[in-house]
Parts: structure tokens; sequence; C-alpha cells
């Protein structure tokens, strides 16, 4: 029987048997995301790579999905859409953050390599700001 692979291991191994056109986009999203914060971890959920707070935080209900910082969705072959499903705490004074739905989602179109590194950081600073946000 093959070993479990840990969550680190299973995001790696999805984005390699990944068949994504940008599946190289998405492993260098995933170091960026991991690099910009130590309590910054990993798993697959939702059927994607998904990067969470792994620090100390106050109660809160678990629907509320405060721990999760940005989820991987890549229903679309031209596209990976990086999802904060608590976008709307984030004070976006760059502009990167997309939509304004009323469940708190805001998002991020990342279209090539190219594309992704004009947006790396401003991931980086919405992600930090996200960070500060937390009710510790």
């Amino acid at each position: 029987m093959p070993e479990k692979l840990n969550p680190a291991e299973e995001v790696i191994e999805f984005i390699k048997t990944s068949r994504h056109p940008l599946s190289d986009v998405m492993l260098a999203i995933r170091n960026t995301i991991l690099n910009t914060d130590d309590l910054i971890s990993e798993h697959i959920k939702w059927n994607a790579p998904a990067f969470y707070y792994n620090g100390e935080m106050a109660a809160f209900n678990a629907k509320e999905y405060r721990r999760d910082i940005v989820v991987y969705n890549i229903r679309k072959d031209d596209h990976i859409l990086l999802i904060f499903p608590t976008g709307d705490v984030i004070e976006d004074t760059i502009g990167i953050l997309e939509g304004n739905y009323t469940d708190g989602r805001r998002m991020i179109t990342i279209k090539s390599m190219e594309d992704f590194t004009k947006k790396k950081e401003a991931l980086q600073a919405v992600i930090k700001k996200w960070l500060d946000k937390v009710e510790k």
C-alpha cells in the first residue's frame, strides 16, 4: 500500500499531474504564496490547491472560512482564478482584486507566466493585508 502524502506533497502532486496548460504558473503561484509568510500552509480543498492561515486565531464559526486565504480555480484552460473566500476584508489599494460578490469573495485572474510576473508583488501585498486582518 502506498504511503499517504502529506498536504504539501498532495499539492505538488496535484500540480505535477495536472493537465492544465498553466501548470508551471500554478507552481510559481504556489511558491510565491508560501514565501509570503511562514504562517501560510497548503492543502487540497474544494478539489484544488488551497492556502490557509496556520496560526492562532480567535474562535469563529467554521462555515465562515476565516482561516482560508486563497484557493485555485482551474476550471478554464486559459487562466487560473485565485479566489479569496473572504477577500472583502482586504483593503485593495492596488486594485488587483476583482469582483464584488455579496458572500465576500474576491478574485485575481492569472492568464500567463508574464501576467503572473506583473501581478506577483500585488498578490503578496494583498495576502499580507489579509494576514493583518486575522483576529487573534
